[in-house]
């Protein structure tokens, strides 16, 4: 059920609806879809798509990466299937702001067709790492020479997610599709696996260290917040106040306080990090839906309010919350996102190409840029040591390097 669960997600539509299966379009391929796809996920979840032949071409990588079984001669017949049967549907065009501010992008395709990069990582030795959640790897680009090397995780299907550092060069992640969060030593390829100590928490999402090496990370369906020590391996895990509340996006403040956004709910979080209390921020709009967030030099809490398009601001002083609709309007999906200083960056994940965007709250004042691989949706972004941004192209199977200049 949790494969099922991550296929019909590869697609970006909701859970079959009940009653009786859809039927598909006669025409040729069909049977073979019909054979391969109904394998992991109902009819619908094809029937309510809708993609350019190349992004079913990704979106059918995706699937065989993850188990479907397809021979490889059947793969242009169900492509050509697909792209004719259930053709591209419109998405709204973004709003291109100009400004003062230059940015130059690099872009790299990564080696696995349908891997969809997740989530970026910019080491500090200079390279770039990305999760490779449909092809079960993780991958270290090195922009110099554009060499890309993939680590394959030994437990199939872990679906790697998020990414992060620590102190000793290891790279962290969690396996959002087999519940535990694991650790990769890149000189050797050794994954140590770190399993949740309750089967509830399923789905490990986003990690970050704090200052005293401890990391913590959401669990999202399993509506959980965690800790894990790496010195003793020790895993703690506490339940989100508010049932089904799913914990997004985590950062740590400048006093060693984990703050994380509430995207099935309209809530902002902070967790004790010696009691692992939690307590909830409530946002004035019941529609508000925060999935990623930031934090800037003054202690903000920032957060891309995916469902309303918007950006907004938690004063964690006083709760109170300001926001700025997004330029390209309410069906933006604003997502990734990070502070730079006081400045914010993220992307609007809803439009067509995907946008980066640049948002200075001194002058209130927005810039964008069209991504020019489209994007594919950037679920995370994060600032590199040397101020780079770095950001995982999930549908185009890609990662870029941003330089502002």
């Amino acid at each position: 059920m949790r494969l099922a669960r991550a296929l019909a997600a590869g697609f970006a539509l909701s859970a079959a609806a009940a009653g009786a299966a859809p039927s598909l379009p006669e025409g040729p391929g069909k049977a073979i879809v019909e054979a391969a796809c109904a394998q992991c996920h109902g009819l619908e979840t094809v029937t309510r798509a809708g993609y350019s032949r190349s992004e079913w071409r990704t979106r059918v990588s995706m699937m065989v990466n993850v188990g479907a079984r397809l021979a490889p001669g059947d793969v242009d017949p169900v492509v050509d299937y697909l792209a004719r049967s259930f053709p591209e549907r419109a998405a709204p065009a973004p709003a291109i702001l100009a400004g003062d501010a230059k940015v130059a992008f690099r872009e790299w395709t990564v080696p696995t067709a349908g891997s969809r990069p997740h989530d970026p990582l910019a080491a500090h030795d200079g390279s770039l790492w990305y999760t490779g959640q449909f092809a079960n790897v993780l991958g270290r680009l090195d922009p110099a020479t554009g060499r890309i090397r993939e680590f394959r995780l030994p437990t199939e299907n872990s679906g790697p997610h998020g990414l992060v550092e620590d102190r000793d060069g290891n790279i962290w992640f969690t396996a959002n599709f087999k519940g535990y969060v694991g650790k990769l030593d890149p000189a050797t390829g050794k994954v140590t696996e770190y399993p949740m100590p309750d089967p509830a928490a399923r789905d490990p999402h986003t990690p970050v260290f704090d200052a005293e090496g401890i990391l913590w990370f959401t669990v999202q369906s399993g509506n959980f917040v965690g800790r894990l020590d790496p010195k003793t391996g020790e895993v703690k895990l506490v339940r989100s106040p508010t049932p089904r509340s799913r914990p997004y996006g985590m950062r740590v403040d400048a006093h060693g306080v984990p703050w994380f956004v509430e995207f099935g709910a309209n809530k902002v979080a902070r967790i004790d990090p010696r009691t692992m209390a939690i307590r909830e921020y409530e946002l004035p709009d019941r529609a508000s839906r925060p999935r990623r967030m930031a934090i800037t030099a003054d202690g903000a809490i920032w957060f891309t309010d995916y469902a309303r398009g918007a950006l907004g601001r938690l004063d964690p002083a006083t709760g109170k919350v300001a926001e700025w609709p997004s330029p390209s309007g309410g069906r933006s999906e604003p997502y990734g996102i990070l502070a730079d200083g006081d400045v914010l960056w993220y992307s609007e994940s809803g439009v067509k190409p995907n946008t980066l965007v640049r948002f200075d709250p001194r002058a209130g004042k927005f810039q964008s840029w069209a991504i020019p691989s489209g994007g594919g949706v950037v679920r995370h972004m994060m600032l590199a040591p040397d101020g780079k941004l770095a950001l995982a192209l999930s549908g185009v199977d890609g990662v870029a390097l941003v330089e502002k200049r």
